[in-house]
This record gives structure tokens, sequence and C-alpha cells, in this order.
């Protein structure tokens, strides 16, 4: 079991909320909970958290991190382990958090309410034709965490990349940020290891990747 640094009543830790991208409309909600359930665990094992990732209600889900950089590492791995099936959306935030019971790990202050206008901001901006491929947005809750202009700036450029990935593109993502070669890739996808290259060139997959291990050291 992930060993938790405990949270001090009122210290300021990056918070995440995330859920579903259309849920209902999953054809097996039982099914779609288990993945949900095993990816939380996947990443929950990689990425340590000050209050570990849990689903709360339906598939809602939310974690609290030491630092903004942890969650973002966070929110970018369910991400990728959930697609190409499944989209999520994400509000992160950096404040002030009070644990209220520490032994069900329930917390409660700004960071929170925070993150919460952050995942309502995100769902709204699917609905702009504009910004219909933003998934993730930060929203702190006191001014001495990570700008919000830069972060949002770079979540909102990949997010934009991402959704535009077709689906081997995706497959490819998803085994290149795994730390997998060019030549294990092409294994996998029964093509060259050059028209692999070409294919993370074309569709910027390295940039995503970059830009996700420079998103997680964030502080």
């Amino acid at each position: 079991m992930q060993e938790l640094k405990p949270i001090v009543s009122g210290t300021p830790c990056a918070t995440l909320i995330g859920d579903i991208v259309d849920s209902r409309g999953a054809p097996d909600r039982h099914a779609l909970h288990a993945r949900l359930s095993a990816a939380l665990r996947r990443t929950g094992r990689l990425v340590p958290a000050t209050a570990a990732l849990r689903i709360t209600v339906g598939d809602e889900f939310q974690a609290s991190y030491e630092t903004l950089g942890g969650a973002l590492d966070a929110a970018f791995r369910i991400r990728l382990d959930l697609m190409p099936e499944t989209q999520v959306r994400f509000g992160l935030s950096w404040g002030g958090a009070t644990m209220l019971d520490a032994r069900e790990g329930t917390q409660d202050g700004p960071a929170w309410w925070a993150a919460r206008k952050a995942i309502e901001a995100a769902q709204a901006a699917e609905r702009r034709p504009a910004t219909q491929a933003v998934r993730t947005v930060y929203a702190p809750a006191q001014d001495d965490g990570p700008s919000a202009g830069a972060v949002n700036a770079a979540l909102v450029c990949q997010d934009q990349l991402i959704s535009s990935l077709d689906e081997r593109a995706m497959r490819i993502l998803q085994r290149l940020a795994a730390g997998e070669s060019r030549t294990e890739i092409a294994r996998a996808e029964d093509i060259s290891p050059s028209a692999i290259s070409q294919r993370i060139r074309a569709a910027g997959l390295e940039i995503i990747v970059t830009a996700a291990h420079d998103l997680a050291s964030v502080r």
C-alpha cells in the first residue's frame, strides 16, 4: 500500500478532482467503473499523494499532492491509461486544505473549492467550439503557488495535441510515455521503426511526453 504523507491542517497542497466525460452514455457502467478503479490504482502506485486517489461518488475521483507537479503527473497518467475509449476531465488547484477525518482521508478547504470551480470551467470549455478539446484546468486558491497563466497555457496546448490523435497515435503515445523504445513500439504495432519515428514527429508525440515531464516537475 502507498505510504501517504500526512497533511497538516491548513497546509498548502495541490488538489485534483476528476471525472469521466459523458459517463452516462457508457454502454457498460460497471465495466467503466472497473477500468477507472484499475487506472487509479496504477497511477497511485507511481505518483505519491498526500490523500490517495479514490472514487468519491459515481465516476468522480480525487486526491491531493505535495506539489502541483504531482497532481499534473497523476492527471496525465490517468488520462493516458483510459484512452482512447474513455475521456476524462480534471480540475486542479493549489492552496490550503484541512483534514477533517484522517482515517477516511476526508479534506476540505479553499484548494478543494477552487478545484471544483476548475473542473466546472473545464466542462464549460468543452461546450464551446474554440475550446472543446480542453480537459484540464488549473485554478489556484492562493497567490503563492505556480502561475495559473503559465500552467494553463501548457495544458491547453497539451489537450489540443492529444485531441488530434488517432487510435494508433494514442497507442504509440502510451508506449512512448511508458519508456518503450521505438523498436519495441514498432514490434508491438507491426510496422517499421522508421514509420514509428515518422508518426511520433508528425503527431508531436515527443512534445506531449516532454511537456508532461516538465509539468510533473512544477512545484
